[in-house]
């Protein structure tokens, strides 16, 4: 990797592409144990771990929380290629969590509202990253991650309560501005981009019938960044809030 572009156009930007991230050995061992945790474990969870377009289709998953439940994703958190990304881009000792899997399927209807991660995570100071790694080929039809460039310098927006599950809040007053200082980075499976925890972004829904659009996440912070506990309970009883009305335990 040349960590000196990556973490120049990081600052920069608020966002970095790192094609192929993993070598093929690990990237291998990574998507087989996606794939045995969806064949295995998803059957055994409750509503709060996996997310469906559909309940009724298995095949629908939007989304996997609680990842870490698992014994080789709670070790994979500590993953030293991880672990030396994460700390090079954040300037110190991190702590990588909270491993977690999205797809959006085909025809899928939803879009990912623009929000600021660190709304959710009310983290102070802000040093916190996201880590999406392709799983799929990425671009405007399926569905593909846009960046407000720069936003991630300017603090965090008003919030408030969008109807898209595993996405309880959304930027309020989001509009043609933001749109225009959006880059949306064309992704090869197995490509990794990552993007600080108050970079703007936000997806399209999936308009291909055909192709699905998956991807492995984590999250990394700062060893001196800690949760504002008070903003953090505001949040928490907006997500419990739409969970309930949409009949989720959480």
């Amino acid at each position: 990797m040349n960590n000196e572009t990556h973490k120049k156009n990081f600052d920069r930007d608020g966002y970095v592409v790192v094609p192929q991230f993993l070598p093929s050995d690990e990237w291998d061992e990574l998507t087989g144990n996606i794939d045995r945790y969806i064949r295995q474990v998803v059957p055994t969870l409750s509503d709060e771990s996996v997310y469906y377009q559909d309940r009724d289709r298995p095949e629908t998953i939007r989304q996997l929380e609680h990842m870490k439940q698992d014994p080789y994703f709670n070790a994979y958190q500590r993953h030293p290629r991880w672990l030396a990304l994460a700390q090079m881009l954040l300037d110190e000792p991190v702590e990588i969590e909270n491993p977690k899997w999205f797809n959006k399927p085909p025809g899928a209807v939803h879009p990912t509202p623009p929000h600021q991660d660190n709304y959710y995570f009310c983290l102070e100071p802000p040093k916190v990253i996201t880590m999406w790694i392709a799983m799929d080929k990425v671009d405007d039809e399926n569905g593909c991650l846009r960046y407000v460039v720069g936003s991630h310098r300017e603090g965090i927006r008003k919030h408030g309560a969008s109807d898209i599950l595993g996405f309880s809040q959304g930027i309020v007053d989001f509009g043609p501005n933001d749109q225009a200082r959006e880059m949306a980075p064309q992704l090869q499976y197995g490509d990794l981009v990552v993007h600080h925890g108050e970079t703007i972004h936000r997806a399209d829904p999936n308009r291909s019938e055909t192709r699905s659009r998956r991807a492995f996440a984590m999250v990394a912070r700062g060893q001196n960044c800690c949760i504002n506990e008070q903003r953090h309970a505001a949040y928490l009883a907006a997500r419990d809030a739409q969970h309930q009305a949409k009949g989720i335990q959480s």
